[in-house]
């Protein structure tokens, strides 16, 4: 896939996330946010790359689900780091947000744990999706 791909992915699973809120499906809105940070920052990945495309499977390192290590391999993750320190709002946000496993997907949610996660990543001043989506 290509980093722009990855961006497209991102866009519409956290607006699917959204909509799941919305209508009282916790699990789904919850799965799919988290969903949406690990595809934007598999497009920072694929933005190291010559043609902006995500790395052969082969690259098995680069196949992986966890948040921190993707921000990590993306090479963001001192930037991150270093926008926790300057910002609490933000830093605490990063911890929700890698609280998130993929496999969330075989977990109930409350609508706390899914509303948390969702502000953590959409909130417009200090969440970590339009933070991604500035270098991404």
């Amino acid at each position: 896939m290509t980093r722009f791909e990855f961006q497209e992915l991102a866009d519409v699973r956290i607006k699917e996330a959204g909509v799941l809120l919305a209508a009282g499906l916790w699990d789904g809105a919850y799965y799919l946010a988290g969903y949406a940070v690990e595809c934007a920052l598999k497009a920072c990945v694929a933005k190291l790359t010559k043609a902006d495309d995500f790395p052969e499977k082969d690259a098995a390192k680069y196949y992986t689900h966890k948040i921190e290590e993707l921000a990590k391999l993306a090479g963001i993750l001192a930037a991150i780091k270093a926008e926790g320190l300057a910002n609490s709002t933000f830093r605490n946000f990063w911890a929700t947000i890698t609280d998130w496993s993929e496999t969330s997907r075989y977990e109930r949610k409350s609508k706390d744990h899914a509303e948390e996660l969702f502000g953590a990543i959409t909130d417009p001043t200090n969440g970590v999706l339009p933070w991604i989506q500035r270098i991404w």
